[in-house]
């Protein structure tokens, strides 16, 4: 067969052409579907993948032990919510060169998440990266020793860090919240899974920017959440995981990196949340419970990691970081139900303001550490009173920085962790700043998380390993 050239010639630019039209007619992205913010289970971040989580699937026996320890620190700032040990122990006022001394020391995955404690028990939400799992491991006080481990697999990409809450334990459960907003609660001797709830998926909650922070509460056997999206709070019974009540969230506040923190105010209880959008307060007990008693929209700030400071004469203190600066609100009651009125809002250079510790309230006073872009104060430990909290009645000094470490009371003396492992021990007073004894205990780095005290042992942590520390 002969072919003639001028017909080739011709051909080639027609092939061409057709081809072209038929790439722009072509829609190459058919088989891609749109990502949503939100619905990966990862709130903004696309990186994540959607997956099927088993919430506490998998449980790991390692040892069993008893223990004649009575003593508990049982959820984030102790039994009573005010970071103040109520444990009788008898602490030093001073530390020889081999004091304090760490008893045991366990490896970690990187985080900030803080110990709970209940009758020589330490009960702590970690993240194994090698087997991508959450994980609440049970290790003995004494000796540090794991005890068992109930897990799930969950992928999260490393964010400075992965676990930040404590859980929150009685004498019959353990109730966890995994960064990315997973709820899980256990039996507290046998680690036996009771039950699971996804945030995200039953409430739409929004997984906070550093993963979440919320710490669980457990108040007469039920749990109280903060999910944000559809509901502001939540309460769940421990037994049976049913949900005993919801509180609508008209005003769309989302879950922040803080905690709920409970509230009686002139003989009435609540539950104070200072959520992303606002700060609200919900009944906790009587006909009304679960529904909102008083808000505040007037405290919106993006990042909120400390709870709020509630005291007695109906102050609310709230603070927040990335140069949010404070607020003090006044809740107010009247024949017509409540109100709040916003009584000062200042920079954290003009005033106390916190950036991740939730300040301490004792004898009247509160005590906090300066977030770093407090100016001249950045980093320092001061105290206030509540009646004005823009005039530190002292400080700490140039030569008393402490990072964004934690700090607790016991025994009338106040522990502070340094960002890189510096144990301080002071004596808190209203008039000036006292420290009885400081030690270098570890070269860590971001000893960030809630510490916790009980008989005597200090439990701390920096980004990778938890130590306890006799310090009686």
């Amino acid at each position: 067969m002969k072919f003639d050239l001028k017909y080739i010639g011709w051909l080639i630019p027609a092939l061409a052409v057709s081809l072209l039209v038929w790439w722009l007619l072509r829609d190459p992205t058919r088989q891609f579907h749109e990502s949503m913010p939100g619905q990966d289970n990862r709130g903004n971040d696309s990186m994540m993948v959607k997956e099927i989580v088993n919430i506490g699937e998998k449980f790991q026996l390692f040892w069993n032990t008893t223990s004649d320890s009575k003593a508990s620190w049982t959820n984030f700032r102790g039994a009573n919510y005010d970071n103040i040990s109520a444990n009788p122990v008898q602490l030093k006022n001073s530390w020889t060169e081999n004091q304090p001394a760490i008893n045991w020391s366990v490896e970690l995955g990187e985080g900030h998440a803080g110990p709970a404690v209940y009758e020589g028990r330490v009960y702590l939400m970690d993240y194994d990266e090698e087997k991508r799992e959450d994980a609440l491991r049970c290790f003995s006080l004494k000796d540090g020793k794991e005890l068992w481990r109930r897990s799930y697999r969950v992928i999260l990409k490393r964010n400075h860090g992965m676990s930040r809450t404590v859980p929150a334990v009685n004498s019959d459960f353990v109730v966890t919240i995994g960064p990315r907003c997973h709820v899980m609660c256990v039996k507290r001797e046998s680690g036996d899974l009771l039950w699971g709830i996804d945030m995200v998926k039953q409430y739409k909650s929004e997984v906070p920017l550093w993963f979440t922070g919320q710490c669980p509460m457990i108040d007469h056997n039920r749990v109280i959440l903060a999910p944000g999206g559809t509901a502001i709070l939540a309460a769940v019974d421990c037994a049976t995981g049913k949900i005993l009540w919801e509180t609508p969230n008209p005003g769309n506040l989302k879950m922040s990196h803080s905690s709920v923190m409970p509230w009686t105010f002139k003989g009435k209880k609540m539950y104070v949340y200072s959520a992303v959008g606002g700060v609200v307060g919900i009944s906790a007990e009587g006909a009304d419970e679960g529904k909102i008693l008083w808000q505040s929209n007037a405290w919106n700030h993006a990042v909120v990691a400390p709870a709020p400071v509630c005291l007695p004469d109906g102050k609310v203190f709230l603070s927040a970081g990335y140069g949010a600066g404070s607020m003090m609100i006044q809740v107010s009651t009247s024949d017509n139900g409540y109100s709040v009125k916003v009584l000062k809002e200042y920079f954290p250079k003009d005033g106390m303001a916190s950036e991740q510790q939730t300040p301490i309230v004792w004898n009247g006073l509160i005590f906090g550490i300066q977030p770093k872009d407090a100016g001249p104060l950045r980093n320092q430990l001061i105290c206030v009173s509540p009646e004005d909290v823009t005039k530190p009645l002292w400080t700490s000094g140039k030569e008393g920085r402490f990072g964004l470490g934690p700090y607790l009371i016991g025994d009338n003396k106040m522990f502070i962790l340094s960002d890189d492992g510096t144990l301080t021990l002071i004596k808190p007073d209203g008039k000036k700043y006292i420290q009885l004894a400081q030690k270098k205990l570890f070269d860590g780095s971001d000893a960030w998380a809630p510490m916790a005290l009980v008989d005597g042992k200090l439990l701390l942590r920096d980004s990778k390993t938890m130590y306890c520390v006799t310090v009686n």
